[in-house]
C-alpha cells in the first residue's frame, strides 16, 4: 500500500464514520472497529477491513489489529474514537452506567494503546489520536462520571505523549464541544436529553462530525517531527 494503515474505533457513525471516509479518500487502508459491523461494511470503502469488536475486549482488539497488519502492514495511526455518554446526577444515576463509561471511554482506549504502542516505539514512529471532549477540560451539570472519563483521557494522552516523545511517537488529544452525533441517545433520562437539546438549539446548532474529522486529518497529516498536542473545537456560540 502507498499509504499506511489507520485503525478507527467507533467507526459505524458520527466522528468515526466521517474520519473513515476522509482518510479512505486519501488512500489509507483502514481497520474499522465497532459493535455494528453491518454499518461498517455498508460504507463500502476500498482497502478496508471491518470487524465487530467491543473495545473493552483487549484480546479481540489486539487480534483484529494483528489481522489487519498482516494484510496492510503496520498501524501508523490509531484513532481511539469509541465512547459512551450517559448523563445523570451523581445521587440518582445507576452506578452500572458509570462502569460502562469507564470501561469504554478509558479501558477501551487503553486497550487500543496497548495493542499498538510497543511496535510504534520499536519502529520509531506512529500516531495515536484520542477523542476526548471539552468535558475533559471543565465540568458540566449531570456530567460527573462522563467528565471523569474524559479528564482521564486528557491525562492519559499527555502522560504517554511525554513517555514516548523521544521514540518519535505522537499522542494527540482532540477535544470537541457539542457535536451532532448519536452520543446523547445513550443517556436514559428524557429530562436531561431535553435540556441538552435546548442547550444545543440555544447556540444555533452544533458542529458536524466532518468538522472533527477535518481536525483529526489536520493533526495526523503533519510531518512526524511535528506533534499537534491538543485541538479544542466547538461551535462559536457554545457557552461554556
Amino acid at each position: 500500500m502507498s499509504k499506511s494503515l489507520v485503525v478507527i474505533t467507533g467507526a459505524s457513525s458520527g466522528i468515526g464514520e466521517a474520519t473513515a471516509k476522509m482518510l479512505s479518500a486519501q488512500g489509507h487502508p483502514l481497520l474499522l472497529l465497532a459493535r455494528r459491523v453491518d454499518r461498517l461494511t455498508a460504507l463500502g470503502l476500498p482497502n478496508t477491513m471491518c470487524r465487530q469488536v467491543d473495545v473493552t475486549d483487549g484480546p479481540a482488539f489486539s487480534a483484529a489489529i494483528e489481522e489487519a497488519e498482516n494484510q496492510f502492514g503496520p498501524v501508523d495511526c490509531l484513532v481511539n474514537n469509541a465512547g459512551m455518554m450517559l448523563l445523570g446526577l451523581a445521587h440518582e444515576q445507576d452506578p452500572a452506567e458509570w462502569k460502562t463509561m469507564f470501561d469504554v471511554n478509558v479501558m477501551g482506549l487503553l486497550n487500543g494503546i496497548h495493542a499498538v504502542l510497543a511496535k510504534m516505539k520499536a519502529r520509531q514512529g506512529g500516531t495515536v489520536i484520542n477523542i476526548s471532549s471539552i468535558a475533559g477540560r471543565k465540568t458540566f451539570p449531570n456530567h460527573a462520571a462522563y467528565c471523569g472519563t474524559k479528564f482521564a483521557v486528557h491525562a492519559i494522552t499527555e502522560n504517554i505523549r511525554e513517555e514516548v516523545a523521544d521514540d518519535n511517537v505522537r499522542f494527540i488529544t482532540i477535544a470537541p464541544g457539542a457535536v451532532d452525533t448519536e452520543l446523547l441517545s445513550h443517556t436514559t433520562s428524557d429530562a436531561i436529553k431535553a435540556g441538552y437539546e435546548e442547550w444545543k438549539d440555544g447556540m444555533g446548532g452544533v458542529i458536524a462530525p466532518q468538522d472533527i474529522a477535518n481536525a483529526i486529518n489536520y493533526a495526523y497529516q503533519q510531518p512526524q517531527h511535528l506533534c499537534i498536542r491538543e485541538i479544542v473545537l466547538a461551535a462559536t456560540r457554545q457557552q461554556p
